[in-house]
């Protein structure tokens, strides 16, 4: 990797670790490997959202050309969320993208991602099936992003509701994160979801 990149990455590295964000448990950052390149970070979901109290875990791969060009993250951690997909965990953030900027840092690229939990664009979307129960069932939504995120991320219990329909689907013999994922897509319906497990 290019010096300038090397450099900047550890200069910004120590600036994470002693950021008062971190001091309160709200970002972390940990080496992958010794040369900088691949850093695992950590995001606490945003108060009063239906992530709070989960942990989020994000690959960051350092490019190249880094700073001029932005870090490739993803969400490690399964979320449901409008901009992030609950598939591979890929990220929609215009600063990710086209909007970087050289003057930002690992810092600034943590702090927008638990920005973006608290503020979904459903708009623009990274995962469509998301964005449509965002928009059109606000309510089932943020139940749903509340039981990922204990199933996940640890945070506290969610909907009993839903966790008996995911046992009910599992005692049938089927894997419990398609039974997630199957449900979820599937407005909770136990029977359009069992449909959709059987094609697969």
């Amino acid at each position: 990797m290019a010096n300038i990149a090397v450099q900047r990455i550890k200069r910004e590295f120590k600036e994470v670790l002693k950021s008062e964000e971190t001091s309160k448990n709200q970002i972390k950052v940990d080496l992958v490997d010794e040369n900088f390149t691949e850093l695992k970070g950590e995001i606490a979901g945003p108060p009063d959202t239906p992530y709070e109290g989960g942990r989020f875990q994000l690959e960051i791969k350092i490019p190249e050309t880094y700073p001029f060009n932005p870090p490739k993250v993803r969400f490690i951690t399964k979320i449901w969320h409008p901009n992030i997909s609950s598939v591979t965990g890929a990220i929609c953030l215009d600063i990710l993208k086209d909007q970087w900027a050289a003057a930002m840092t690992l810092r600034t690229v943590l702090l927008s991602l638990q920005a973006l939990l608290a503020a979904a664009e459903p708009d623009d979307p990274q995962d469509a099936v998301v964005a449509n129960q965002y928009k059109q069932n606000p309510e089932m939504f943020k139940q749903t992003a509340r039981l990922w995120s204990h199933m996940y991320a640890g945070a506290p219990v969610s909907s009993p509701e839903y966790t008996r329909k995911i046992d009910k689907l599992c005692a049938m013999g089927f894997d419990k994160n398609a039974v997630i994922v199957a449900l979820s897509s599937k407005s909770w319906d136990v029977e359009t979801a069992t449909e959709l497990l059987l094609c697969n």
